[in-house]
């Protein structure tokens, strides 16, 4: 099947099912799968939603499902010769990227655009874009294949240093590093965790910065628009609670956008990107401002948004790639989301205690419908909003703390 014309701003599309729909294929089902499905099936797009297991959190929204080996170059091929989607949205890591780069070749539309997708999925391909080709202040960093350039690596970084598989997702085989003993378990745990076929790992010096933000920008057919930057607490390389608007220096929140228009703009094409910075020094002058990644699609601490902002990040996302204008993005008023995190694994995992979190003032609940859990999996997220960022963290916090995950 050959492909379908790709949505131009302004075109004309019909109702899902019918045979002028415009169809948004899903490479990836979670929860922030799930929203952007819910977003797209509001404009009246239809949604096929593809993931690795049964009943994902998209799939459970979407006009249609499938199951899929996404590391699998011909099962790629073969569900988007199938679904013949006017747009095709990849929304996790783990997917065969080379299949996207020959689909695009062939006239298929990526979002935002294969390139983006292969580059921004492997750490040292957007780490060297970044710091070699465009000349962004980053973490100094060494990759490595084997356990011999692993070690020299850490030998020329020194301690305390990061270590992260180069395809990894969640925190996932991210280790902080401060003593020789902690050095060999790091690199088993990175090369164990690591996502696809990627065998190799990057070893990043630390950096002490005093906050780490999101900067959520849009590369849209009315221009390049940048939210309101978030501000995030991490725990294992996972993210634990997001808030907006994390408040910077009028030069710091100058250079924060200059350098995610940088990247941005490298990457091309139309969407939402997830940048996240970190920012060192003392927050009353100008600070430094440091790349450390990107991701071309909506970022789990941007769920705040859904709360804090006239315009969520989901539909920022979608406006974005359907070829809408976004207009202008307003705070509604400080927000912030917390984790509902599972404390160990079953098949059958049940909620207690979302009517003591609703008693929270302003706060609400996305339970995301994973059918299975395991320890620390993200199963939900509680949201609230607050006269101050303080107090929207506390009622976040104090809301989510109420949900357990009864295994």
């Amino acid at each position: 099947m050959s492909p379908s014309t790709a949505i131009a701003p302004y075109s004309t599309w019909g109702t899902p099912y019918s045979n002028t729909a415009k169809r948004l294929l899903l490479l990836g089902s979670g929860e922030l799968g799930k929203e952007v499905a819910l977003e797209a099936m509001r404009l009246g797009l239809e949604v096929v939603a593809i993931d690795s297991y049964a009943h994902a959190p998209a799939m459970q929204v979407a006009h249609a499902a499938h199951v899929v080996e996404m590391l699998s170059a011909e099962a790629v091929r073969a569900v988007v010769e199938r679904t013949a989607p006017s747009l095709i949205v990849p929304e996790v890591e783990a997917i065969a990227t080379d299949a996207l780069i020959e689909l695009e070749a062939e006239g298929w539309t990526v979002v935002p655009t294969a390139k983006a997708t292969r580059l921004t999925m492997n750490r040292e391909g957007i780490r060297r874009l970044a710091a070699e080709e465009l000349g962004l202040r980053t973490s100094p960093y060494r990759f490595a294949g084997s356990l011999a350039e692993y070690r020299a690596a850490i030998a020329d970084i020194g301690l305390p240093c990061v270590v992260k598989p180069i395809m990894s997702s969640s925190g996932k085989g991210q280790s902080l590093v401060r003593t020789a003993e902690e050095v060999d378990a790091a690199w088993d745990y990175a090369y164990s965790a690591g996502r696809g076929k990627a065998e190799r790992v990057i070893v990043e010096g630390f950096v002490h910065f005093e906050t780490e933000i999101t900067l959520l920008t849009v590369r849209a057919q009315d221009g390049t628009y940048f939210c309101p930057p978030i501000g995030h607490r991490q725990e294992d390389g996972d993210y634990r609670e997001s808030w907006q608007p994390c408040p910077l220096h009028p030069e710091t929140w100058a250079e924060c956008q200059r350098v995610a228009a940088t990247i941005t703009d490298a990457l091309g094409g139309w969407g939402l990107f997830g940048v996240e910075l970190f920012i060192a020094g003392e927050p009353t002058a100008p600070q430094t401002v440091y790349f450390s990644e990107v991701s071309p699609r909506p970022h789990d601490t941007g769920m705040v948004t859904m709360v804090s902002q006239n315009m969520s990040e989901f539909e920022l996302h979608v406006r974005a790639i359907a070829g809408l204008p976004i207009g202008e993005i307003r705070l509604i008023q400080p927000g912030a989301s917390a984790v509902i995190l599972a404390p160990g694994s079953s098949d059958t995992p049940q909620f207690q205690g979302m009517a003591a979190a609703l008693t929270v003032p302003t706060s609400k609940l996305r339970l995301f419908g994973k059918p299975r859990c395991h320890k620390n999996r993200r199963m939900g997220v509680a949201l609230a909003l607050g006269d101050t960022i303080d107090q929207a963290k506390e009622r976040a916090i104090a809301c989510a703390s109420q949900v357990q995950v009864v295994l």
